[in-house]
Parts: C-alpha cells; structure tokens; sequence
C-alpha cells in the first residue's frame, strides 16, 4: 500500500467540505434535530435529509479507495459510484424544494458546491484513468 497522505489529494478535500455543507444543510431542512436517527422518520424531507448525508459522507470514502486502490477496476468502479451520488445529491436538493423548503438559497449553495466539486472529480478521474 502506498504512502498517500489523503489530505493532500485535492478533491478529497473538496468532497469533505460537500459532506459537511451537506451535514448543515440535512440538520437545518430536518424536523428531527437528531441527525443519528433521521433514518427513523416517516417524514419525506427527513428521508430525504438522511439520504444526502449518506451519500455526502460515501463520497470521500470512495475517493480514498479509489486513491489506495492498486486495480484499475476498482479505482473505476469508485469513480462511477462517486458519479451516481453527485446525481443523487442533485436529485435531493430538488426534492427537499418541491417538500417545500422555503431555504432555496441553501440548496442552491449545495447546488453550486457540487457543480465545482464535478469539474474537480472530472480531472481527477481522468488521472485516474492514466
């Protein structure tokens, strides 16, 4: 295993600051203060809230896999579920609006975090594909 110090890799210290945006942002649109049990609720906007947390929280994960990673599989396959939860993340700012979050210009902060954060991921995968 190689030496890499993640701290050092650009994007994992972008996708730390998406997960904590996120973290923000799923405490202040949930009914349920307790982030640890949102997975508890039947409301939408908190079902919602803890699946963007889940997927914020993988994303780093995924990157310091991929980062480990001897395979090139398996650095790809990190690349391509890093894609589907930046969708995902998309996919619940519109859903927590049309719940009827009034806090539009959070959500269009995540918005544009996860816009920088793609054109970050874009470079950084293709380095990974070199």
């Amino acid at each position: 295993m190689s030496h890499k110090n993640l701290k050092s890799v650009p994007i994992y210290k972008k996708a730390l600051e998406l997960c904590l945006m996120s973290r923000e942002i799923a405490s202040y649109v949930s009914f349920n203060k307790d982030l640890l049990k949102l997975y508890q609720s039947q409301s939408l906007r908190d079902i919602i809230a803890e699946a963007l947390l889940t997927d914020a929280i993988l994303i780093p994960q995924q990157i310091a896999h991929a980062e480990f990673s001897q395979s090139h599989s398996e650095r790809m396959k990190s690349a391509s579920f890093i894609n589907i939860m930046i969708r995902n993340i998309n996919s619940y700012c519109t859903g927590l609006e049309k719940d009827g979050v009034r806090e539009k210009e959070y959500l269009n902060l995540l918005r544009k975090e996860i816009k920088s954060f793609r054109a970050s991921f874009r470079k950084w995968r293709q380095n990974l594909s070199s």
